[in-house]
Parts: structure tokens; sequence; C-alpha cells
């Protein structure tokens, strides 16, 4: 059962849109550090932080032990 949620942050709405996008140019998702430089994120903690909230509000599914296993949820 998802608890995805109806609206998410800007920030949220510009990870999905960057891993959404490279998924469709290169397959898989961003790794940590390129999704950091993709949206101007000064840590990769930072990118996690957001990764970690997109997989528990159910946008996203970790499929391995790499985050650019990530793949979008229906």
């Amino acid at each position: 059962m998802s608890r995805r949620p109806e609206h998410f942050t800007v920030r949220e709405e510009r990870v999905l849109s960057q891993i959404r996008r490279s998924i469709l140019d290169r397959g898989e998702a961003l790794s940590v550090r390129e999704l950091g430089a993709a949206l101007g994120l000064r840590s990769p903690a930072s990118g996690v932080y957001h990764l970690q909230n997109l997989i528990r509000s159910g946008a996203l599914v970790r499929d391995g032990r790499n985050w650019n296993t990530c793949r979008l949820s229906h």
C-alpha cells in the first residue's frame, strides 16, 4: 500500500524530474553525486536525504544496493 502524498515539495519535484530524465536518457537513475551536481546541492548527504524521503513516500523504489538502481513507482 502506497502512502504517496498528493503534492511534493519543489525540491522533491526537481529530484524526481532529474531521475526521470536520467532514466529516459541513460536507462538508469543518477548517482548521488550526479544528482547533487545537477541540483546544486552542497553535500551528497543532502541528495541521500531527499532520495530516502521519496522512497518513504512511495515515489521511488530502490532495486539494488546503489542509488542509481532507483526507479519511479507507478
